[in-house]
């Protein structure tokens, strides 16, 4: 609907004297966010011709796209029809058997069980490290042998009855086939590997970070959170659904990389192409990985599964200058310049802006909708916004968007929601007290905002450089191949480069696997959980799987409502999920299976 928006109020400015027009539209399908008001009143002479090619105009978008998703409604904000609509609980047909398994969920002896299953998994240290070297050259990779391993041992049905192959060595797949061959299989994935433990930091942990200690509420340890808690209830819930004779008619996939945490080239990065060869482009429905999950916040608990992830860039920055003896010193250093650098990024954030199709603004429809504490401001912006026109894809006009300077207030948790962030991470530079620093290396992490792309993290520090390398006669190497050159300011950008990940659909109005991921978050916990749009700051395995299915969440679907809010523990001390948590994502999981299997998917 935006693109018609857009091409409408190009049509209605034609001007005869000047015919030639380059309309540039977004490949996207764009979700509607907004109903806009008509355009303004024009002069005769155009509206005779726009009455001309605008029917032609309409024609062709409606030929060309897919259905619109109207937008349901909201008096709340003074809108016409809500935006976040919630779809009804979604609960699975009766089975004896598999609703016995079901009902074994809320058992001791599933809970006791459970816990042994997921402290043994924590017990492994599957770190990954950024300098790994090759497999089988660097032996801190063999403790993934040791893992798989433990993942034969504690689920011998899975290893026995479904295919499983090894990708890239460590790489693991298994793949339950389904009766009918004509629906795209459900993909569920994981990571095998966590983030290391500094040695000076294991003092400080309640319980040591590699011994699984259960505590009556909790299992602690690196991995419990991220993500060996997602990894264990996939294989919880095959084997039950094994072990109750459950027949899928939609294939049941599950890949789980072991480098994640590292960027996940070797691999997530080996994973998906082997995956793609099989089932080709778009050929899966549905792929569920870490991310996102509860958050309680304006006074209503929501369910956030990530259906975007911003970009992502390292920019290396490297100043060469002339060396010689610090008793002479010259007025300027390669470090002093590096440092001078460095103050004029961060003297200039990139602004905070929140396009269309931007899950947060989701987020904040929901909120203005369902939320009993969303503030007033908020929704007064939101309402505005929804009868502006909007921004049309290329356009170069620039506006202050007071909505999102206005959430982001709430925290730079939210900012960077909105607003491309940008972080000195790594300095280098100066090898001794008395030699002048000949050579100082910087990097910038980036995570670049929806509506952006890396390039314009290349442009904006281009042009940051620009004016130092005149002031210090240096030669400027803007991305031009050169990594670093004598006498010269270098920039470079890291392989790891990524676009924004394209947004998943969210219609509930069809039955979408948005849809059906909602009405299982519902029917788990209750239709007083509100699910909106989430979207991630940081990038998980699913940038690889791109080419193979248009729907993507990035999703814990584990809760715990007395103990749980966010993601608080991962990545630092003190690592640990509750036993309510990892046995609800197992009653998820369980469901969600079913429902895909049983979804007449309308995608």
């Amino acid at each position: 609907m935006n693109r018609l928006v857009c091409l409408s109020s190009v049509l209605v400015k034609i001007s005869p004297v000047k015919p030639h027009i380059n309309i540039t539209m977004s490949e996207k399908t764009l979700p509607l966010q907004e109903q806009p008001q008509p355009p303004r009143a024009v002069s005769k002479s155009r509206r005779n011709l726009a009455g001309v090619l605008l029917p032609l105009a309409l024609g062709a978008y409606f030929l060309t796209s897919s259905s619109p998703q109207w937008p349901s409604t909201s008096g709340s904000i003074g809108l016409q029809a809500p935006k976040c609509a919630q779809p009804a609980p979604l609960f699975p047909g009766n089975g004896d058997e598999i609703d016995r398994a079901y009902d074994h969920l809320s058992t001791e002896s599933f809970r006791n069980g459970t816990i042994a299953r997921l402290s043994g998994a924590v017990r492994v240290p599957t770190q990954s490290f950024d300098d790994m070297g090759e497999i089988g050259k660097d032996k801190r990779w063999d403790v993934m042998y040791d893992f798989a391993d433990y993942l034969k041992t504690t689920f011998p049905r899975v290893h026995k009855d479904l295919k499983t192959e090894t990708v890239n060595t460590h790489g693991l797949v298994y793949t339950w086939e389904g009766s009918n061959k004509d629906l795209k299989p459900t993909l569920l994935m994981a990571h095998q590997d966590v983030v290391p433990v500094p040695d000076a930091t294991v003092d400080s942990w309640t319980h040591p970070p590699f011994e699984g200690v259960y505590d009556g509420s909790y299992i602690w340890g690196r991995g419990a959170s991220d993500c060996k808690n997602q990894l264990i209830a996939i294989l919880e819930t095959l084997e039950l659904l094994l072990d109750a004779d459950y027949k899928p008619k939609r294939s049941i996939v599950v890949s789980f990389g072991f480098d994640e945490e590292i960027s996940g080239r070797r691999g997530a990065g080996h994973l998906a192409p082997f995956l793609f060869e099989r089932y080709g482009t778009d050929g899966i429905a549905v792929a569920v990985d870490e991310g996102s999950t509860f958050e309680k916040v304006w006074g209503q608990t929501f369910a956030k599964p990530g259906v975007g992830e911003k970009g992502y860039t390292d920019v290396q920055v490297v100043v060469r200058m002339p060396g010689g003896h610090s008793s002479i010193p010259s007025d300027h250093t390669s470090i002093g310049v590096a440092s001078e650098l460095i103050q004029a990024i961060e003297a200039q954030q990139y602004p905070a802006h929140l396009t269309d199709e931007n899950p947060y603004l989701g987020q904040l429809y929901c909120g203005a909708e369902h939320a009993p504490d969303f503030p007033k401001k908020l929704s007064k912006l939101l309402a505005a916004r929804a009868k502006s026109q909007p921004t049309c894809p290329g356009s170069n006009k620039k506006k202050t968007d007071h909505l999102a300077l206005e959430a982001a207030k709430a925290g730079p948790a939210t900012k960077y929601l909105m607003q491309t962030s940008q972080a000195v991470d790594v300095i280098a530079g100066g090898v001794k007290v008395n030699a002048l620093p000949e050579r100082t290396e910087i990097v910038i992490n980036h995570r670049i905002n929806v509506g952006e792309s890396p390039q314009t993290a290349f442009d904006h520090l281009t042009a940051l450089a620009t004016p130092l390398a005149h002031k210090y006669n240096l030669t400027l190497h803007a991305f031009d191949g050169v990594p670093e050159a004598p006498l010269a300011i270098s920039l470079s950008k890291s392989p790891n480069t990524l676009a924004v990940a394209p947004v998943t659909p969210t219609a509930v109005d069809v039955v979408s696997p948005y849809a059906v991921l909602a009405g299982t978050v519902r029917a788990v916990y209750g239709e007083d959980v509100v699910v909106a749009p989430g979207i991630m700051t940081g990038n998980t395995d699913t940038r690889y799987y791109w080419d193979l299915t248009r729907h993507i969440f990035r999703f814990g679907p584990g809760f715990d409502v007395e103990l749980d809010n966010g993601m608080g523990s991962i990545h630092t001390v003190d690592e640990r999920v509750s036993v309510t948590n990892h046995v609800n994502a197992v009653r998820w999981f369980m469901m969600f299976v079913r429902n895909m299997d049983e979804a007449e998917l309308e995608i």
